[in-house]
Parts: structure tokens; C-alpha cells; sequence
């Protein structure tokens, strides 16, 4: 009698302890408030790339993924330094983080190199399957996704003949680490030639190397194309004050160039780049979309735009067409 009464006793406790640890799982929400951690790796701070994590995180926030309450945001910066990608890859991956945003190519392969498990979703990423990190833009079949920062190089080479009529030899500026500027400058070529000019390789392989490069080239062409590459990207105020000073116009890939001294873009937005991935981010928390199924993101026709740096026009004593300046948003 006396061990039936201790059973009922224990038995007693444990249903008690059951109905506690119940009532602290509905009390927190159980699954549903879980805190997602996210990784951020940006390979280098220049504009692009900085409106790219912008975009990003106002999406999340606008769909309930405030950084502190849903989610744990954990932004790095990598300095441009491919080691730096490395490093942090893995401290992201040894944090067990929920996903990872990769922005810009490099650093997008450093970390897709290093996990095949956690999600990662890239942005400011040329061609993701040129750069290994998907099977096909149209479906992954990888842990990655994203949206892809392909600029209409055609067309910005047209604006160049636009602006630049007389423009006889153009020089590509760009880096041979990124395999994101070698695919738009393959591009850039071919678009060159299509319009009856010669195309001339300027190509760097550090940041050390951006002045003198630049200078040699401006000696040899009527202008500057540079695509949307980060090394060059990071170091466009050097581009500029050394190609401006020889009356070289700067023809670029992405608007934030022109605040360095470029010329004129039509590119896309990089802050609505970043929003676009930010939405994909909230499909794939909420289990909407599988990573692997998810095709890259592009933006739309709209999502492009013309821009001008009318400073530097002047400086370099050249008249914008009324035709480009009228397609310019004020």
C-alpha cells in the first residue's frame, strides 16, 4: 500500500512537471517566436553594396523581421580582404546561423564553399551560375538563391556613343579577381565592337594598382567603361580624379559610381536589389520556398535608371543630349 501511494505521488509530480513545462512552452509562443539568427557578409563598403544590405533589411522589417525581436542580425564587413571572407564564413556557419546573406560575388563563393546545409542567399551577383554557386539561375539545386546584378551592358555602352559620339577607343576597367567584371566586360567587348568602337583591357588585380592602371589606359582611349565591379567600385574617387584630369569621361555600371566622379549610368537600383532578396529571405523563414527550388531574382525594366553627374560634365566641358537628360529621374 505504502509503494502504491509513493507511485501515485511520483506520478502526481510528473503530470504536475508536464503541465508547467507546457504552460512555459504556450507562454513563449514555441516554435513560432523562435529568434532567427542571420549572418550578413559584405565583401567591401561602397554604395552599391551598402544600399544592397539596406534594401535587405528594410524588407525584413516591413514584413515583421525587426532585428532584436524575430530576428538577430549579425552584419560583417570583410574590407574587401578574400581571408576576412574566410574568417567570417566560418564563424557564421560555427553560429549555426539560421541563413546567410552573401553581397557581392566573392564573398558569396567564400561562404557557399564553406556550407552545403545552411541557406545562403546572394545579392549583387552578376551570373550565380557563371560564379559556381547555383546549377542554373532558373533552379539552383544547391543551398543558394538570391538576385542577380546583371546591368543592361549593351545599353550602357549605346548611352556612351550617345554622350560620346567621337568616342573611337574605349577602355574596359575592371578586376581579373572578379569573374562577375570578366563576364560584363566579355560583355562590354561585344557591345563595343557593335558599335564600330575598339575596345581596350585595363585590368587591375589589387586596389594598389587602380592609379597607375588608369592612368596608363587614359592615355590610350576617348573613355571609361567600368562595370559594376567592387575593387574598382571601392576605388572610383581614385578612377575619376586621374581620368577626369585628362578630360576622360567615365561611362559606369551602377549609379553610386557618380558620387566618386563618374559620368552617366543606366543601371539598376541596388537598394531595390536588396529588397527583392530581403522578400526572398521572409519566404524562406516562413517555409514558402525551399532554397534550392527558389530562382534567382532579377529586377524589372522600371527598376532601371538613368543617371548623370552633371559636376563632373562640367569639369569635363561636356554637353549631356537632351535625349539622355530627359529620361534622368529628378
Amino acid at each position: 500500500m505504502g509503494r502504491f501511494k509513493m507511485t501515485k505521488k511520483i506520478i502526481s509530480m510528473m503530470l504536475c512537471l508536464g503541465l508547467i513545462l507546457g504552460l512555459t512552452a504556450c507562454g513563449s509562443g514555441g516554435s513560432s517566436d523562435k529568434v532567427y539568427k542571420i549572418g550578413v557578409l559584405q565583401l567591401v563598403q561602397h554604395d552599391a553594396l551598402d544600399k544592397a544590405n539596406e534594401g535587405f533589411m528594410k524588407a525584413l522589417e516591413e514584413k515583421g523581421y525587426k532585428d532584436g525581436e524575430k530576428i538577430k542580425l549579425d552584419y560583417q564587413n570583410a574590407a574587401g580582404d578574400q581571408s576576412n571572407c574566410q574568417t567570417i564564413s566560418d564563424s557564421f556557419i560555427n553560429d549555426n546561423k539560421d541563413l546567410i546573406l552573401a553581397i557581392g560575388t566573392p564573398a558569396a563563393q567564400a561562404v557557399a564553399n564553406k556550407t552545403k546545409d545552411i541557406p545562403i542567399l546572394v545579392t549583387a551577383v552578376t551570373d550565380p551560375a557563371d560564379a559556381g554557386l547555383v546549377k542554373s539561375n532558373e533552379k539552383p539545386e544547391t543551398n543558394v538563391s538570391g538576385t542577380s546584378d546583371l546591368t543592361p551592358v549593351k545599353e550602357q555602352i549605346k548611352l556612351l556613343k550617345e554622350i560620346l559620339p567621337k568616342a573611337k577607343k574605349v577602355g574596359i576597367l575592371y578586376s581579373t579577381n572578379e569573374s562577375n567584371s570578366i563576364l560584363q566586360a566579355k560583355l562590354a567587348k561585344e557591345a563595343i565592337k557593335a558599335e564600330g568602337m575598339t575596345a581596350v583591357d585595363a585590368t587591375v588585380s589589387s586596389s594598389n594598382e587602380i592609379q597607375q592602371v588608369t592612368d596608363a589606359v587614359s592615355d590610350k582611349v576617348d573613355a571609361l567603361y567600368v562595370p559594376t565591379d567592387n575593387m574598382i567600385s571601392a576605388g572610383i574617387a581614385t578612377v575619376s580624379m586621374v581620368a577626369n584630369e585628362k578630360k576622360v569621361p567615365i561611362i559606369c555600371g551602377e549609379s553610386g559610381m557618380l558620387k566618386g566622379g563618374a559620368l552617366a549610368t543606366y543601371g539598376i537600383d541596388y537598394y531595390n536589389l536588396g529588397y527583392k532578396t530581403g522578400l526572398q529571405a521572409v519566404d524562406i523563414l516562413e517555409g514558402k520556398m525551399k532554397v534550392s527550388d527558389m530562382p534567382i531574382g532579377y529586377l524589372d525594366q522600371e527598376d532601371l535608371e538613368m543617371a548623370v553627374n552633371e559636376d563632373a560634365a562640367k569639369t569635363l566641358g561636356i554637353t549631356i543630349p537632351d535625349s539622355v537628360m530627359s529620361k534622368v529621374k529628378k
